[in-house]
């Protein structure tokens, strides 16, 4: 006879709601021997206020959809216009304050500039290469959802 399963438990709501982008274009990589293959980066912004470097995002205005509030904080945080493309895995965890945080996350592409200079919520952005942006996000949810993107994966946390 089976052991009785336990009915899964529904996840808590979350007290902040937010969304971003995985910002990304194509490059090409220049190798030590003079070879170029193709690779691709992604745009990583850094606060001030926790000095860490990640994606940008941004809670919810009131009334907002999750996709325009994506849209709108990578917008602001990086001064790039985006389009939406697939949406990612979320990430869930607590923030500073202990409170539980869902992040909704889409794959975006540049398609115009606006006017953009460092303040004090992001001092910088950056286009980096994949590799290098593994070793530069602070943390360790964000470094699963770039490897969702760039190996299909689906959960992150």
């Amino acid at each position: 006879m089976a052991p009785p399963r336990r009915k899964k438990e529904p996840e808590p709501e979350p007290q902040v709601r937010a969304a971003g982008g995985l910002v990304w274009r194509s490059s090409v990589v220049a190798e030590e021997d003079g070879t170029t293959r193709r690779g691709m980066e992604v745009v990583l912004v850094h606060r001030p206020r926790y000095d860490d470097w990640s994606f940008p995002k941004g809670k919810l205005d009131r009334g907002e959809s999750f996709e325009a509030a994506a849209v709108r904080e990578v917008a602001e945080e990086t001064g790039l216009v985006c389009e939406l493309g697939d949406e990612l895995p979320s990430t869930r965890y607590l923030d500073s304050k202990g409170r539980l945080k869902l992040v909704r996350y889409w794959s975006m592409r540049p398609v115009g500039l606006e006017p953009w200079a460092p303040n004090d919520e992001i001092d910088g952005r950056s286009w980096v290469a994949v590799d290098d942006a593994v070793r530069m996000l602070t943390y360790a949810h964000d470094r699963a959802l770039l490897r969702a993107f760039t190996h299909g994966d689906e959960a992150v946390g």
